[in-house]
């Protein structure tokens, strides 16, 4: 195909000025002065969205009960929530804002969507390779007491989820606690506790660990560097809770568990390329002022390079033992020829197949991603109508900030924190840097206080099905607050000056 295109200069030109004019509306978008939001709130188009948004909401939070994907609620309601903001604006003769203002939430969604992707990408590869599986294996098999478990599971969880985010550590996490646990419910049930409390404390602190961090990096509220003073702060977060809990765990010693694990061919390179796909993303931020999803996307660009060779050393590798298991009679000349034929075919990789880069695209979250489109222009929608404003100025004008940004941490644990944080971003309230470093405190620990209010309890609870209900995480919602208030307390003392 490029070769044709190679030959024929009228394509190229033709191509170009194809991909100029279907840049257009974004250049325009970007070239527009800042639009200024009308109150509407007061008009039947409002009201018809708050209920299909409430509607939309309760089939979300009720994901786990009806087993209704959550993306699907929320796409279907943006795109109602959105017909209902143009008409509103075209009855009040503003014909063009409705688009300018939806292209604003397209941009956000697209420079997050990306970043997760590529993310995933690396997250489901080094999965692919066996790394998850050789930390889990090391652990199932050393005969660690279920106290001894439950601290070194929440200790990992906490210094893992700054890289490679909250849900995937907290589902890792999950497995071994579940595989050492077996028909230990009580354990399980509370290590399982443990370990969303430790994920969402570690992410916190990162812009990696959680997407909410990640929205207000990538927003430029904070920098890089900065997240890292709420370290202790949430360290104090998960030791206070985790302590707690701890109570409640034996020093019983279970059976250990006898199992092999190995990391394939390339998968120490693909951690090094993670981390150097992280720096990268830091330095575009940090030195070039470009966005971070740039070094995110460049990084997956040599991840998907490296995969090229992966691809042929697997396949060659598959390849030759096949041909020795033929000259041993261990295989038939037909098992042969089906192998030849997976080979050419886009089939399910698995453990005994090459390296493939698009499998580990497919295994992304894309329920999860397209759920954030969904919410993301649902909140946007709600803040053409004038919601955003009047929350806005009653939380954060009436009330205070402090008290504001405490309120945050509760409603992500009703709420879930992704569009809380969202809409404290669209909201854009008047805070000094310690207000701003507390707002991402609370929306990332406190969706803790409730299984639903975080991805990682959502996922846990999905993992851990029959053993770690949504009641039993409740049950200890009280020490879950404790660390909360004390995280809060925490971060106004170690990080006084912030608030200068």
């Amino acid at each position: 195909m490029f070769a044709i295109v190679s030959n024929n200069r009228r394509s190229i030109f033709a191509a170009l000025i194809a991909g100029f004019l279907v840049l257009l509306p974004f250049a325009a978008f970007a070239a527009a002065e800042e639009v200024t939001t009308l109150d509407l709130t007061n008009s039947w188009y409002d009201i018809a969205a708050l209920v299909f948004f409430v509607a939309a909401y309760v089939l979300i939070i009720s994901e786990e009960t009806i087993h209704l994907r959550k993306s699907k609620p929320a796409v279907v309601a943006a795109g109602v929530i959105w017909i209902l903001v143009a008409l509103a604006y075209n009855a009040a003769g503003e014909t063009e804002t409705a688009e300018v203002l939806v292209r604003h939430n397209l941009l956000e969604f697209v420079e997050l969507f990306l970043f997760l992707l590529a993310a995933m990408t690396f997250i489901n590869t080094m999965e692919e390779r066996g790394i998850f599986n050789l930390l889990r294996v090391k652990l199932v098999s050393q005969g660690y007491s279920f106290r001894q478990i439950f601290w070194i599971t929440g200790v990992i969880s906490f210094f893992m989820s700054p890289i490679a985010d909250n849900l995937t550590t907290a589902l890792l996490m999950a497995a071994v606690v579940t595989a050492v646990g077996g028909t230990n419910i009580r354990f399980v049930s509370i290590a399982c506790i443990n370990v969303v409390v430790a994920s969402n404390s570690g992410g916190a602190f990162s812009p990696f660990g959680d997407i909410t961090t990640l929205m207000v990096w990538q927003a430029g509220l904070v920098e890089f560097q900065e997240f890292f003073v709420l370290f202790v702060p949430s360290l104090v977060n998960w030791l206070i809770t985790g302590g707690i809990l701890s109570f409640a765990i034996s020093n019983e010693v279970p059976e250990a568990i006898t199992e092999k694990a190995h990391v394939r061919h390339g998968g120490w390179i693909i951690v090094g390329l993670f981390i150097f796909t992280i720096a990268m993303a830091v330095s575009f931020h940090n030195f070039l002022h470009l966005p971070p999803v740039v070094g995110m996307m460049t990084g997956l660009g040599v991840l998907k390079l490296f995969g090229y060779y992966l691809q042929m050393r697997d396949a060659n590798q598959m390849t030759v033992d096949m041909k020795a298991d033929l000259r041993r009679g261990e295989v038939s000349e037909a098992d042969e020829s089906i192998f030849e034929e997976s080979m050419i075919e886009d089939s399910v990789v698995d453990s005994n197949q090459p390296y493939d880069i698009y499998h580990n695209l497919q295994r992304a979250e894309w329920d999860t991603l397209i759920f954030f489109y969904g919410i993301i222009l649902c909140v946007g929608g709600l803040g053409a109508f004038g919601y955003l404003a009047l929350v806005s100025e009653f939380m954060y004008v009436d009330l205070g900030a402090t008290t504001a940004n405490i309120i945050v941490g509760f409603a992500s644990a009703l709420i879930d924190n992704i569009p809380v944080m969202f809409a404290v971003l669209e909201m854009s309230p008047e805070m000094n840097h310690g207000q701003w470093l507390l707002v991402t405190l609370t929306a990332g620990v406190g969706g803790s206080m409730l299984s639903i209010g975080s991805a990682a309890g959502v996922a846990v609870m999905g993992q851990a099905r029959g053993v770690y209900p949504f009641f039993s995480h409740l049950k200890w919602s009280w020490a879950i607050m404790i660390g909360y208030f004390a995280s809060i307390a925490t971060h106004f003392f170690v990080n006084a000056g912030a608030f200068a």
